[in-house]
């Protein structure tokens, strides 16, 4: 029982530390803060309660062995008879589920050829491995049954395909139900709020301005200033390089980075540097392309302040 003791007391100490060291290096309040923390403490106290049953069960047990073995010992004296101890039920199961030749019979399986001295026995395969082909079996006749002849479950392709099918629905309810999550390249809008076009900026001067310069005369990446475009000048082309990125240059996809709400408004910002004049710009890249839908540049080149 002392072990025992001493076994939870260990246990108990190294949660704690680990638990301890851990709230340390998070952020303050952050654990506390999990909506679930209630969950992972009930679950956590049920695991060691668990453990401790379990373990208070194989001390009984062997509390109970040793004072059956004194019994017998006791009553073998008492009636002048020599005590044999009978083997445990693990040991008759492992004697079975091996099936071992004792050494004093290693000559009844003892082969014939010899090489240098050395003999070979003639052992068979132990019987959980035999146990454990004949299961293979009997599963692989289930499997090509449920898998391959009737249908009845699916395929790992299958699964795949309906969990495709399930996101894909899940997306379009999401979408369905926040408007903005919805917003793509096809039916991006340019916007002229001052407070979105902030936030266009400074997402522009965040992850932009490096490659464009904070200007927009451009630098590694072309100029954002003028009317001379690579992939298009109107919302929805700039909308997608930002979304998809250009493959083969340093233009990065920015999706899973910034929400779709923010690439509009980044989009939004790039058309409003139209017209400016940055200091020493970069030369023009592509083609003329003038922003469709009868946007012009100055209607939403308005002055922000962040």
């Amino acid at each position: 029982m002392k072990k025992l003791f001493l076994f939870f007391a260990l246990l108990v100490g190294i949660t704690s530390s680990g638990f301890a060291q851990s709230a340390t290096d998070a952020e303050p309040a952050s654990v506390w803060n999990d909506p679930l923390i209630t969950f992972y403490i009930a679950i956590g106290f049920i695991f060691v309660v668990v453990l401790l049953v379990l373990l208070v069960a194989i001390y009984m047990l062997q509390v109970i062995n040793v004072m059956t073995r004194q019994a017998a010992q006791e009553k073998s004296q008492k009636l002048g008879i020599e005590y044999k101890e009978e083997p445990s039920l693990w040991s008759k199961l492992w004697k079975e589920s091996n099936d071992f030749v004792p050494i004093e019979k290693e000559a009844d399986i003892m082969l014939d050829h010899n090489y240098d001295g050395i003999r070979e026995l003639d052992n068979h395969l132990p019987p959980w491995w035999k146990w454990l082909f004949y299961l293979s079996m009997v599963f692989a006749v289930v499997y090509l049954f449920f898998y391959h002849v009737t249908d009845t479950l699916p395929l790992s392709t299958q699964e795949y395909e309906n969990e495709v099918v399930l996101a894909q629905e899940q997306a379009r309810k999401l979408q369905a139900s926040n408007p903005v999550a919805a917003i793509d390249e096809n039916n991006v809008t340019v916007v002229t709020e001052a407070l979105a076009l902030a936030d266009g900026k400074q997402t522009f001067l965040n992850n932009c301005a490096s490659c464009h310069r904070k200007d927009g005369g451009g630098d590694i990446g072309p100029n954002l200033t003028d009317q001379y475009w690579k992939h298009g000048g109107d919302v929805k082309d700039i909308f997608k390089v930002v979304r998809h990125g250009v493959q083969g240059t340093n233009m990065i996809s920015w999706e899973g980075f910034i929400s779709p709400e923010k690439m509009q408004n980044v989009a939004s910002y790039v058309l409003s540097l139209q017209g400016t004049n940055p200091e020493n710009p970069k030369k023009p890249e592509g083609e003329i392309s003038k922003p469709m839908d009868g946007v012009k540049a100055d209607t939403v080149n308005v002055q922000v302040s962040l």
